[in-house]
Parts: structure tokens; sequence; C-alpha cells
């Protein structure tokens, strides 16, 4: 240990670091920090031994990095998120004499390959559409209906919906008004950029109207307001968004054969906090994807899509859109056609 370092053990320096971010940056980008470190401190208290900051070498830091590519058997473009995250804390344990002042230059980070960056995970929309069918059968107006109906129809993101109040909604001219209050805990991506109108369709508003008078609990949020999805504890949290997705993505929960060859009664995915271990599972994310996916595949165009989806057409293009080559081939010849 260098001399003219403080001590501080892993676990409280994170903690300094994510109440450090919490005014520079979202909320979103705050937990997203959270959650790619915490493997970084599971890793200190046990293979690494690092219980002291001031300890740490870069030799730590290269055991750290192929443990985590070996062990956790992750791919190059999440291990180089992972590792650029953790250079970033560790110049702000730097800053506070926790750690050398040069330690942070000794990660490596992965190269990654034009195209790797791109997550090919998406929802499929027939999988979805599917999915509403049994929930509009089988849980018609419930919170998790709600969920999926908003999130497949507008592509939205999670905390988008997260925020939408009752008063958000205009029953008359069916839409929903999508709104950046960052200061009442419910921001948005693209802050006030990400501010829209969304328009939906009769037959959504009509069920949102009877989930409201239905099974919704009527709570109101620390700030005095009302929002759409409750929970008995009040708004609804972005965990209780994804697990909503997890939970509905097993194909054994809309009655359909596993197709992974697992028993029922021996499968680990079949509870509600082991959802994830399911192959099948998709994440709101993968509905995005999937829903943006469905726009274009409807001819819905780009900057339409863009608009409603708060999504830049170039993003959109390299990230969003999964229709294949011989996908988009065949709408040219249908538009040409035409």
């Amino acid at each position: 240990m260098t001399d003219d370092l403080d001590p501080i053990d892993p676990e409280a320096a994170v903690e300094l670091y994510l109440d450090q971010r919490q005014d520079g940056v979202s909320e979103s980008t705050r937990q997203t920090h959270e959650y790619r470190l915490d493997p970084f401190v599971k890793w200190c208290n046990t293979e690494g031994d690092v219980t002291n900051m001031n300890d740490l070498t870069g030799r730590d830091l290269h055991a750290y990095r192929v443990y985590r590519r070996e062990e956790d058997d992750l791919k190059p473009v999440t291990l180089q998120g992972q590792l650029s995250t953790l250079r970033v804390f560790l110049r702000f344990c730097a800053s506070i004499d926790a750690v050398p002042e040069g330690l942070p230059d000794k990660i490596l980070l992965p190269t990654v390959s034009k195209g790797d960056d791109v997550s090919e995970s998406t929802l499929d929309p027939n999988r979805a559409e599917a999915i509403l069918a049994y929930l509009g059968k089988y849980e018609y107006g419930s919170r998790d209906h709600i969920i999926w109906l908003l999130l497949w129809r507008t592509g939205m993101r999670t905390g988008a919906l997260r925020g939408i109040d009752l008063d958000d909604l205009d029953r008359d001219d069916p839409a929903v008004r999508i709104r950046h209050r960052p200061e009442e805990d419910t921001p948005l991506k693209n802050a006030d950029h990400g501010e829209r109108w969304v328009a939906l369709t009769d037959y959504l508003v009509g069920v949102v109207e009877d989930y409201i008078d239905g099974p919704r609990v009527e709570t109101t949020d620390e700030f005095g307001r009302e929002p759409l999805l409750t929970t008995r504890e009040g708004r609804a949290s972005r965990s209780t968004i994804r697990d909503t997705f997890y939970r509905w993505t097993r194909p054994c929960m809309v009655g359909e054969e596993c197709p992974h060859d697992r028993e029922p009664e021996e499968c680990e995915a079949t509870t509600f906090d082991t959802a994830t271990k399911c192959p099948s599972t998709r994440s709101p994310h993968d509905a995005r994807s999937g829903a943006i996916t469905a726009h274009l595949m409807d001819d819905v165009p780009t900057e339409i899509v863009s608009g409603r989806m708060d999504v830049s057409p170039k993003i959109l293009n390299r990230h969003y859109d999964r229709r294949s080559g011989r996908e988009k081939m065949e709408q040219r010849r249908d538009y040409l056609r035409d």
C-alpha cells in the first residue's frame, strides 16, 4: 500500500462513486454503472481477495478481466462496456486518493470489430402477438396486460412508460403525453428532447380504462402525482416492468411447449425470481427493437418511427432495425410495384 493513499474497501468506494454520479447523470445511467460495478465488488471479496482499494494493482485488473471473459463468458462488446465503466470508477478512486493515479490506464479494453457492438437479441413479432393474445384472454386489463400493450404498440422505453400519470392520458382523442420530470424521479433518456405525444388506438385506451377502473391500485407518489402503473408501494419500478417481460416471454407461461426440452418440475426458470434463467426470455429492450422492426415491416416510414419511438434514424438503423437484407429488398420491391 502506498503511504499517501487513504484506505477504503471496494464496496464503500463504489457507494461514494455512485453518490458522486447521482448529480451528473440520469438515474438509468447511474443504475447501469451500479450494475456493471457489482461483479467487480464481488470479485474483490472472493477471487481477488482485495479488501482495500489501495492494494489494487495492474495485475489484479488483468486477472479480473480474464475472469469476466472466461468465467462469465462475456461477449467482447459486453466486456468492453463493463471495463470502460470500471476505468471511469477507478479514475474517481484516483481523485480521492484511493488508488494510484496511473492505475485506471492499466485496464486494457477488448477490441470490438465493426458490427459486433450491435445486439442481435430481439422479440419476434409473432411471439409478441401470441403473448398479447394470451394476456388479452386470460389476464385482460391487468397491469401486465397494460405494460405489454403500451410497450409493444408504442415501442417506448421503460422509463417513459413508468413516468406516465393518469392525467397524461387523452381518452377522447386517444393519445398519451410523454414528459421529462427528473426532479420527480421520472426522467426521460433524451431529457426534454424525448417529450412528445404518442397516438394510441381506441382499443388500447379502452383496455387502459378497464385497468384504471379495475385492478389498478389507487395511490399517489411522493410528489402527489397519480401514476398509471402502480403497486402497493406506489409507482411501479423499472424492475417491475422488466420482470413482467422476463416472466411472460417464457413459452410455458402462455401454454407453449418448452423449446429447450426441459421438464417444468425440474426447470430452474419457473419461479418468479429465476425467470431470466430461461433461454427464451426477452427484455423490454428486445421488445423495443421488435416493435420498431414490426412498424418498419408494416411500411411505416423511418422518420415516423423515429419520432414515435424517440430514436434518431441513424441509431434506429444501426441498433433497432432487425429486418434481414432479404426482407428489406422485398419491401422495396413491393413499394416499386405499387
